[in-house]
């Protein structure tokens, strides 16, 4: 199996995880329940799956992975604002054949379930590190820094908290283009802030 079968395959079991987690609750949804509905044998759900909270991760990674890109492709010099109003286009966006719903689900979840807000806490640890990477080469420092670390970690703190705010915004109505319009305006004057000095 080649690794883009094998991501595919990983994010659907994914999809099939939230579905039976949103439905049932995670603590009635079995490791064996989702293999099932992914059309997987268990012994390949927990060959990459360390456990059945952490089949979440890839449809996170996904809403993570957009925003980690958008960064990167910040403009030397560019005002980071006006970047995020113009090129940042969440995998949250129902046009782009995303899995919005099923990512604000998850992140919904996360609010009850412990070992679900575990695994978006890590991921989105993980992010951080890129956050200070392109933030240390923007102030011209070293990612050490405690300025720029900061910094990443305010940001971290910025998407976490206007990506719940979007979740809980468009719980049973949906995602829209006026409520992703919204999160990315949010988000720019946010995140404008926190980089402001640079």
């Amino acid at each position: 199996m080649s690794d883009r079968q094998r991501q595919r395959q990983r994010l659907d079991i994914s999809r099939h995880a939230v579905r039976l987690f949103a439905a049932q609750g995670v603590a009635a949804t079995s490791g064996e329940q989702i293999a099932r509905a992914a059309g997987v044998s268990e012994r390949t759900l927990w060959r990459w799956f360390p456990s059945k909270e952490s089949c979440v991760e890839p449809l996170l990674t996904q809403s993570v992975a957009a925003f980690r890109t958008v960064l990167r492709a910040w403009p030397p010099g560019a005002d980071l604002t006006e970047h995020l109003r113009a090129a940042y286009r969440p995998a949250l966006d129902p046009s782009s054949g995303g899995d919005a719903e099923a990512v604000l689900t998850v992140i919904r979840l996360t609010h009850d379930e412990p070992a679900l807000r575990a695994v978006y806490l890590v991921l989105r640890e993980q992010a951080e590190d890129t956050f200070t990477e392109v933030l240390a080469e923007r102030a011209g420092g070293a990612a050490g820094l405690l300025g720029v670390r900061m910094r990443a970690a305010a940001m971290n703190a910025v998407l976490g908290v206007a990506t719940d705010d979007l979740a809980r915004a468009v719980a049973g109505e949906g995602v829209t283009p006026e409520a992703l319009r919204r999160h990315r305006e949010q988000l720019a004057d946010a995140l404008g802030m926190v980089t402001r000095g640079l």
